[in-house]
């Protein structure tokens, strides 16, 4: 295997996650920053973020391979891009190898993948048509409720009691929230029911096996997420030591491959 050092970008439409790895794929360094409007600048601003805290120079990287959105506005990858399926696959089995259920709850959509023992992807379910259960639909209820994102997860973890939500969508989700709030229900057992909205509109996307691991920006600000999840499963939930760095860590892990290949 070659020697060196490799970079995998992520390039989501909410956020974009650099993470650098080694040969033995130990990650050495990783940077998150909101994408914003230009996606190439703000590769280059995570990537050198990335580049120092491993302590790597960029004439030092082997090779980088990027995904997500925004992954054909990077000029600096040397290898041809993924699938954001195929990068979250291959960062989770290599935190997990085993038979998976992956459920990836993203800022603009949510993904279920399935994969065997060896990592072979079974099947795939995207939740692209609306983003009730995403990272967008839990800022539009922040927004809402006048209550900033990173308050939300203690606040749900504090309710004595839900308010569950009736609706699929995230419109009239927002209109039964204010509802609520017009008629004096504590806002915790608000936000808990919004929580629940969440969890559970994923875990009916599609069938679960019996190791579910449980991936995303959304799920690494709010694990209280995860604990909702073990309780509507019945069992323990695996998380990544960095859920939001899955597909960034899977496409590195290609540019490993792909520079070991060719030696």
């Amino acid at each position: 295997m070659t020697q060196g050092f490799f970079v995998g970008l992520d390039l989501g439409a909410s956020r974009t996650k650099v993470v650098v790895i080694d040969d033995q794929g130990r990650l050495l360094g990783h940077a998150v920053k909101k994408s914003g409007i230009n996606f190439a600048a703000t590769a280059a601003i995570c990537l050198e973020a990335s580049l120092s805290q491993a302590g790597v120079k960029r004439e030092e990287i082997a090779a980088a391979v990027a995904t997500g959105y925004g992954r054909n506005n990077v000029v600096f990858i040397t290898e041809q891009s993924k699938t954001e399926i195929g990068c979250h696959a291959r960062g989770c089995f290599h935190c997990f190898p085993t038979a998976l259920t992956i459920i990836d709850i993203g800022g603009q959509d949510n993904k279920i993948i399935k994969l065997d023992a060896q990592g072979k992807r079974d099947s795939f379910k995207m939740n692209r048509k609306c983003a009730a259960g995403t990272g967008a639909f839990l800022e539009e209820m922040s927004a809402r409720l006048d209550i900033p994102l990173t308050e939300m997860n203690d606040l749900a973890r504090q309710a004595t009691e839900m308010i569950k939500l009736g609706s699929y969508c995230t419109v009239f989700s927002a209109t039964e929230v204010l509802e609520n709030i017009r008629h004096g229900k504590p806002v915790a057992a608000i936000i808990k029911g919004i929580f629940y909205s969440m969890i559970q509109r994923v875990l009916e996307m599609d069938a679960l096996t019996e190791k579910v691991v449980l991936s995303g920006g959304v799920v690494a600000h709010n694990p209280y997420l995860v604990e909702m999840a073990e309780e509507l499963i019945g069992r323990q939930v695996l998380l990544p030591e960095f859920p939001q760095l899955t597909g960034a860590l899977g496409a590195a892990l290609y540019a490993r491959e792909a520079t070991s290949c060719e030696v």
